[in-house]
């Protein structure tokens, strides 16, 4: 199971925390990083962390539904203590859970919840760009991609006439090109991969 989430400052008694950093700034995801950085130690025994920016993700696995359900219980209780202790919350409304399931396997009806909050279960997750599906598969992430690329097609077909060879060639590594190869080595060997390869063929 993974639960992923954003991580917001509320209050700090830093100084420049406490009277805002501008957005878009430079120091301000420095300053983030340095400030969450003891989180992983919190969830080290019970859950692997996986940080990035913002975008914090717990993942947690155990053989027995027994020992899951008390891993999930000491990671929660551990994480709320950390976010109470450092005076930040967590955006509810952008947290989920994730249960990975194999083929014929029953999913486990639990509800989750942390300060007093039912957090939302999902089939589906957006990670760094990429839709990872409960089951492993990359159909959601390819449909995705199928509707991006039959635009960036569309567009191109459009100004093929009034744009030089080495143009094109530019607009399609911008626009095609790149959306193919951001997390081919996960989804390139799907089964489903085959539609993504006849667009770019067109």
């Amino acid at each position: 199971m993974t639960i992923t989430g954003k991580t917001n400052v509320h209050y700090s008694s830093w100084e420049l925390i406490k009277h805002g950093v501008p957005q878009g700034s430079i120091l301000g995801p420095l300053l983030f990083l340095l400030y969450i950085n003891d989180l992983p130690k919190v969830t080290a025994k019970n859950a692997k962390l996986v940080l990035y920016a913002d975008d914090t993700s717990l993942i947690i696995t155990s053989d027995s539904y027994t020992e899951y359900t008390i891993k999930l219980n000491n990671v929660l209780r551990d994480v709320q203590e950390w976010f109470r202790s450092n005076l930040l919350f967590l955006n509810l409304n952008k947290t989920t859970y994730l249960q990975f399931l194999i083929k014929n396997k029953q999913k486990i009806g639990q509800k989750i919840t942390l300060m007093s909050n039912q957090i939302t279960s999902s089939t589906n997750v957006k990670f760094l760009g990429l839709t990872i599906k409960e089951t492993l598969s990359w159909k959601a992430h390819i449909d995705q991609m199928m509707t991006r690329l039959s635009s960036a097609c569309y567009a191109i077909r459009i100004i093929t006439p009034l744009m030089t060879e080495d143009t094109l060639k530019m607009i399609y590594h911008a626009y095609v090109h790149s959306i193919l190869m951001y997390g081919i080595i996960f989804w390139g060997n799907s089964p489903h991969s085959t539609y993504i390869f006849k667009i770019k063929k067109r």
